[in-house]
């Protein structure tokens, strides 16, 4: 089977890509603290990744390239993540006495039941989880399947980097693991439903974590984009001008009425959409937090908004709040981006399981 979720080991460069940029990051433990050796982030050229698949290795590869040379890392192995909507998953049933061996003769066996693509053309791999409490003699299976081309075409990029992809993971379990980071600094003592809203350049995913897993992932079409392309169409900027201006540097007194709230709301109403799609399809009326992540996460008025019209305790995403860093990482970069380092502290995370 091709190992989808990978093996364990130290010293992982969390790669993650996105439709805009690509990001690197390593970390070190001693005992249970963490410590940033290694972070850089890269531009991506101009649909070099349209809607999470990857369309020009070379060029990806290249800012995977400079990204690392920025950090100043050392790390050869890689960890990778694919998108959520590119990965099918189930949770099976098996007997419990099975030896692993047996148990992937009879995964390969019923793969059709649960994979709707030729098995040749997946890359597939399992994992055990618990037995349900009233049941011992059968074990919970979570099963993961993705097309091999999308695997294989993230292990290419990385090899322009001079890297040796290890570990191919799934975005939302990245999240799911860096959380752990983030719960303990959520207020209340009982805190066991909380939605991680990644508003990215493109794409917004809202995951759902219920006591430590996640239970719920859904993409949508929208992001930040939205929002530099309003600036650029208002105000005559180019795409680079207009990005680092969103925040409303150097722009007139109307930026912040007619085209910053605008935004903020649009931000509401599709956090209040995706979840009431949540509340519609589970057993869940209910979350107890909303963390933002994602690029669009620290812009201004945008957590008080969403607290306000949603009625939500609502905070921004960093995991590395309590972490120490090496002298060459950038601090202030790295408080900057930390909302949209989770898949990248996620994957960072892989090499200490």
């Amino acid at each position: 089977m091709a190992n989808l979720f990978g093996k364990k080991s130290k010293s992982l460069l969390g790669v993650d890509i996105s439709s805009t940029s690509v990001k690197v990051l390593e970390l070190s433990r001693n005992d249970d603290r963490y410590r940033v050796e290694a972070y850089a982030s890269e531009p991506l050229p101009p649909n070099a990744v349209v809607e999470q698949g990857i369309n020009n290795d070379e060029e990806v590869g290249e800012a995977i390239r400079r990204a690392i040379a920025k950090s100043r890392s050392s790390a050869k192995l890689a960890a990778l993540a694919v998108a959520g909507s590119s990965v099918i998953t189930k949770t099976i049933q098996m007997s419990s006495s099975l030896s692993d061996n047996e148990m992937e003769t009879q995964i390969r066996l019923d793969a059709d039941q649960y994979i709707p693509y030729p098995l040749d053309e997946v890359a597939l791999d399992w994992e055990r989880l618990e037995s349900p409490a009233n049941n011992k003699e059968v074990v919970m299976v979570l099963l993961a399947a993705c097309r091999t081309e999308t695997v294989e075409r993230r292990k290419d990029v990385v090899e322009y980097a001079d890297l040796q992809a290890t570990v191919i993971d799934i975005e939302a379990f990245c999240t799911e693991r860096a959380f752990s980071l983030i719960k303990e600094q959520l207020d209340g003592d009982n805190v066991q439903t909380v939605g991680v809203l990644d508003i990215g350049a493109t794409m917004t995913t809202l995951n759902v974590i219920h006591k430590g897993a996640s239970v719920y992932t859904r993409e949508q079409l929208f992001g930040g984009r939205q929002l530099v392309e309003d600036i650029m169409r208002r105000y005559g900027l180019n795409e680079d001008e207009a990005a680092l201006a969103r925040n409303g540097d150097g722009l007139p007194d109307d930026y912040e009425p007619e085209v910053l709230e605008p935004f903020r709301a649009a931000v509401v109403q599709q956090a209040s959409r995706s979840l009431q799609f949540f509340y519609s399809s589970s057993q869940f009326n209910d979350i107890d937090y909303l963390i933002l992540a994602g690029g669009t996460a620290l812009l201004p008025g945008l957590e008080d908004k969403i607290r306000t019209e949603l009625g939500l305790s609502v905070m921004v995403a960093n995991p590395f709040r309590h972490m120490t860093l090496a002298k060459n990482v950038n601090a202030a970069a790295l408080h900057a981006d930390a909302p949209s380092l989770m898949v990248a502290c996620g994957l960072a995370m892989r090499g200490f399981d």
